[in-house]
């Protein structure tokens, strides 16, 4: 009768198949948990997907010509806030720092909380969009009847008009939108009594 039993160099490869298994699963749920963050730091570096690139202070090329920029604000369901830019547009000198205002109240009778997410369209200009200082991604407490307004200090990169893909265009829109927030992180809705609604731009 034979004996059965695993040779030592057998129980060796079946551990080893064992842990490269775990390694793998351990790795690929790693990443699963990464992935969020980095596509976000992604977007940030190059400007993915129309993800404004976020510069450390005014840009020293200046150009030619300007770009008008207009600007969408809205308030998700869930939150009752009011929310709009000082103004609708304006004419940006390519290369030149701008500051616009962004106003938001609660017409809630208690606190409330929210967090704006943005993006630029058309995407194609989302990389040459450089924002200097955003309120985005702030968590926001206003309380009832609070109003408090934000800057966003910007320019649009001169380099916009060298590039073939976009030096024909002449407007950008930046949209943000204002959600409920708990902990940091928009919600789809917030336990309140108001209702937030879209806002025009």
């Amino acid at each position: 009768m034979t004996d059965r039993r695993p040779t030592p160099a057998q129980t060796r490869g079946v551990r080893l198949t064992l842990i490269a298994c775990l390694g793998l699963v351990a790795g690929m749920t790693a990443l699963a948990f990464a992935f969020v963050p980095l596509y976000d730091l992604f977007c940030k570096v190059t400007g993915y997907d129309g993800t404004p690139i976020v510069g450390r202070g005014p840009s020293a090329a200046r150009g030619e010509g300007t770009m008008t920029v207009h600007f969408d604000t809205n308030v998700a369901p869930g939150l009752p806030w009011r929310f709009g830019a000082e103004a609708p547009r304006v004419e940006a000198k390519l290369g030149e720092t701008q500051t616009v205002f962004f106003r938001v109240t609660n017409t809630a009778s208690q606190p409330t909380t929210g967090t704006a997410t943005f993006n630029v369209q058309p995407g194609l200009l989302g990389g040459y969009f450089v924002k200097i200082q955003c309120f985005c991604f702030n968590e926001q407490t206003l309380q009832p009847g609070e109003t408090m307004d934000f800057p966003v200090v910007f320019y649009v990169d001169p380099a916009a008009r060298t590039d073939a893909n976009t030096r024909d265009y002449a407007e950008i829109t930046l949209s943000y939108t204002y959600f409920a927030s708990r902990n940091g992180q928009p919600t789809a809705a917030l336990a309140t009594t108001g209702a937030g609604a879209r806002q025009p731009n």
